[in-house]
């Protein structure tokens, strides 16, 4: 009779424990295999909702800095797209006496000016009164480097260019001269790819490379700055200070003092900068501090000019 009651008695209800607590536990009844499994899954959950997170992040906002946002979105073919000073560049007839180097970047024409941006380079030597200006031009192909394109910091087909370098004075010369060397030496004179590369931004970041000195940081939408071709996977990064892992530029990472970490998938960049705080974007290029490169000389021009509230000494458009 004892042990038909006991044979009746309900079995002990176990306490469900459901949220970190359960996967926990669960994980404690878990094999080690299983257990690796599941953090692996875990991680690679994190990983892919944070790249998803700095893609949505950098959409978002490139398209609410766009020209169509700000008022600019007036439907211009590239042959009416103004072309005029943007008013960035100091006069060079005011500096004839100083060696000046800048690097500006301009979202490309079109629909493309969403993603990716088009960079040149600008210089003049001590005692010279103009700028030369060098870039890559994919329909001047099969010369695709140019000379003197355009003016030295015109609009680039309606869009405003940014300010990446500014180097002035003493030391400018030698670097003009490894910049030449530079230009020089491209690989792709005489071969183009809007994507993945080698384009406009694989010269300029191919020119980072070779001239250190100039400190220059193309930004996260400067898509087709890691082209390396497969023979030459690794390397130094664009800054010329870090190292680099890439695959035609498709795939890849960036680690180095000045650009921090900067991952590729597919040619869209993403990640930290620790050297002037800020995210690497995706399509905007980047969110945070300035960080323009500039010797002491330039900055102090530019806080003269500033505090003088006289602006920038523009170029004149020559024709």
């Amino acid at each position: 009779m004892q042990e038909r009651v006991e044979a009746r008695r309900p079995a002990p209800i176990q306490a469900r424990h459901t949220g970190f607590a359960g996967r926990l536990l669960q994980s404690r009844n878990q094999s080690p295999g299983s257990r690796l499994c599941l953090y692996s899954m875990n991680i690679a959950k994190s990983i892919l909702i944070t790249v998803l997170g700095f893609f949505g992040l950098g959409l978002g906002l490139s398209l609410a800095s766009g020209p169509d946002a700000q008022g600019g979105g007036t439907a211009r073919s590239w042959q009416t797209a103004p072309k005029h000073s943007a008013g960035v560049a100091p006069d060079p007839a005011q500096l004839a006496g100083v060696a000046l180097v800048q690097v500006y970047a301009a979202p490309t024409y079109g629909w493309r000016g969403r993603f990716a941006v088009h960079p040149w380079i600008i210089y003049k030597r001590a005692g010279e009164t103009a700028y030369t200006r060098y870039e890559v031009v994919g329909w001047r192909a099969p010369d695709v480097v140019q000379r003197n394109y355009a003016i030295p910091d015109g609009l680039w087909y309606g869009n405003q260019p940014r300010l990446l370098v500014d180097h002035r004075g003493e030391g400018v010369e030698a670097m003009i001269e490894a910049v030449e060397a530079a230009i020089a030496s491209y690989p792709h004179a005489h071969e183009y790819r809007s994507y993945p590369g080698p384009n406009s931004n694989t010269f300029l970041a191919h020119i980072g490379r070779e001239v250190p000195a100039l400190k220059l940081e193309l930004p996260a939408n400067a898509i087709g700055k890691d082209y390396r071709p497969l023979s030459a996977p690794l390397g130094v990064s664009p800054t010329g200070a870090g190292i680099q892992a890439s695959l035609l530029g498709l795939f890849g990472i960036s680690l180095g003092l000045q650009e921090g970490i900067e991952l590729n998938l597919l040619g869209l960049n993403f990640g930290l900068d620790l050297n002037s705080p800020g995210l690497r974007l995706p399509f905007l290029g980047r969110l945070g501090w300035d960080d323009i490169a500039v010797t002491d000389a330039s900055a102090e021009a530019r806080s003269a000019v500033a505090s003088s509230g006289q602006g920038v000494p523009v170029v004149k458009e020559e024709r």
